[in-house]
């Protein structure tokens, strides 16, 4: 048996005997003894930090900093949820077997996960290991999630290695987990068990699901960034050749002319206008997804509006026209991508027929486009016949060119979801089946595992039964995401 040195490995036979010697070094250092052997380096740092934030190493639990009601909406806002099932099927097992619990942190130390060894999280609980309590240095001293928080690096700490006593019966092992996008710490994954239970392995196999981790946040930020790309490059080309589209972080993703723009710009709360490093001013247009930077225009110069719908998913409809958000409810929407789907314009006639079938009535859709054109104006919603008068540029559109070109992959990024699920208009019942299936069959034909695997987790597949049975049958039997797509298959089997 082997325990660690500062950030490596030192041989010990014996994790029982090193905690005693251990003891022996608090002890001497808490009450100001001299000789002996002095605490790690890296230990003796987060102690000093620890005491000069006073904490008391009597204390015997970590502040609460969430009640348990409000854990579920911070989990789900939180960026580390996404990639909760790789945590979950890299450490949880090996955690339970190994008689330890896996503990998930914000970047402040609090925890908002924790899994493992059913026997172990009574005993957790004790010591406040749990989702809600803050493991922060300031908070409760040395201990693995606090400190590899504080040095941004991976650490393990035993026994009497954590400055507050109540730990002492623990060794854990903690690893950072950095934002993709911007570098940032997102938070801290540990592995926790009791002292005799240490391993040198421990801080290795945290540092491994770190970089799993953010590798697997890495690809999602680059479908974002394609999602962004694809859906707003109208916008880009009609400046014709003078813009950049711009991430919500300030990462410009698309430039034209090419190679004139840095890497990312700070982008100011609260102005719409940015300063480049090479002295030129843009202006900052709100997008769908991120941002459009631009050159100033003179004040007479026209412009046609761009209008950006977002129809398809769960999270109800979007409107932005010309950078601002327009609140629109099911049947404003319903119109508006029927005249999407149809530049040319319609007849009152022809969008009640649409809209509602056989028994749609012209007068009532009179009234619709009335209340319709006041919300986006009537420079944008023309009549005789009716029609948008803009730059349009639709999430259902950009599924349906990359499905037409037979890019896949592209049509899934570009699909959060069903188009309009909760809409019975018979144009919108139409290009909605037209789109779910032509997307799915695209995907399972493109004999891509990885991207088969995506279409699993997306809300029009994770309850396809066809496609769990094809991605158990595709996925190698030591893929780490085999487990939860078998869970997943077993459970569809059982609904069937």
């Amino acid at each position: 048996m082997t325990t660690r040195g500062e950030h490596g490995t030192t041989p010990v036979h014996d994790p029982v005997e090193h905690a005693r010697v251990l003891h022996g070094i608090y002890d001497s250092a808490l009450t100001g003894g001299s000789g002996g052997r002095a605490p790690r380096s890296l230990v003796s740092a987060s102690w000093q930090r620890s005491l000069a934030a006073h904490v008391d190493p009597d204390r015997h639990t970590p502040p609460a900093v969430f009640a348990e009601d409000d854990l579920s909406e911070v989990r789900e806002t939180h960026p580390l949820n996404d990639v909760l099932p790789l945590l979950r099927s890299t450490l949880v097992s090996i955690a339970d077997e190994a008689m330890h619990v896996m503990l998930v942190t914000d970047a402040d130390g609090t925890i908002l996960w924790r899994e493992g060894a059913a026997r172990l999280l009574h005993i957790a609980d004790d010591t406040g290991l749990s989702p809600g309590f803050k493991m922060s240095e300031d908070a409760i001293g040395t201990n693995a999630m606090g400190t590899t928080l504080a040095i941004d690096a991976p650490v393990q700490i035993h026994s009497a290695e954590h400055l507050v006593r109540a730990f002492h019966a623990w060794t854990c092992a903690a690893a950072p987990v950095h934002d993709p996008d911007t570098g940032a710490i997102l938070g801290a994954i540990d592995i926790s068990g009791p002292l005799h239970t240490v391993h040198p392995a421990m801080v290795q196999l945290v540092s491994a699901t770190a970089q799993l981790a953010e590798n697997q946040l890495r690809v999602r930020l680059a479908i974002a960034d394609e999602r962004l790309r694809v859906r707003n490059m109208p916008h880009l080309t009609s400046l014709r050749g003078q813009g950049a589209l711009v991430t919500p972080t300030g990462r410009i993703v698309a430039g034209e002319p090419y190679g004139t723009w840095p890497e990312r710009v700070a982008l100011p709360q609260g102005s719409d206008r940015v300063l480049l490093d090479d002295g030129r001013e843009m202006v900052v247009e709100p997008l769908a997804e991120g941002y459009l930077l631009r050159t100033p225009r003179p004040a007479r110069a026209a412009r046609r509006s761009a209008l950006s719908l977002r129809f398809m998913g769960e999270a109800g409809p979007r409107v932005v026209l010309n950078g601002k958000t327009v609140q629109v409810t099911l049947r404003p929407a319903e119109i508006l991508t029927a005249l999407a789907l149809h530049p040319d314009g319609l007849t009152a006639e022809r969008l009640a027929l649409l809209l509602y079938g056989d028994d749609g009535n012209p007068t009532t859709v009179r009234g619709e486009i009335l209340r319709l054109r006041g919300l986006i104006g009537a420079d944008v919603l023309r009549t005789r016949p009716y029609r948008l008068d803009a730059a349009v540029d639709t999430d259902f559109d950009a599924v349906r060119t990359a499905l037409r070109k037979g890019n896949a992959a592209e049509a899934l990024r570009a699909c959060a979801g069903p188009l309009l699920p909760r809409s019975d208009a018979p144009e919108i019942r139409e290009l909605r089946d037209q789109l779910e299936v032509g997307l799915r069959r695209a995907v399972l034909d493109a004999d891509d595992v990885d991207l088969l695997a995506e279409l699993a987790a997306h809300p029009l597949g994770r309850d396809e039964l066809e496609v769990h049975d094809l991605l158990a049958e595709r996925l190698p039997a030591d893929d780490r995401r085999r487990p939860e797509v078998l869970a997943r298959r077993a459970r569809l089997l059982a609904e069937d």
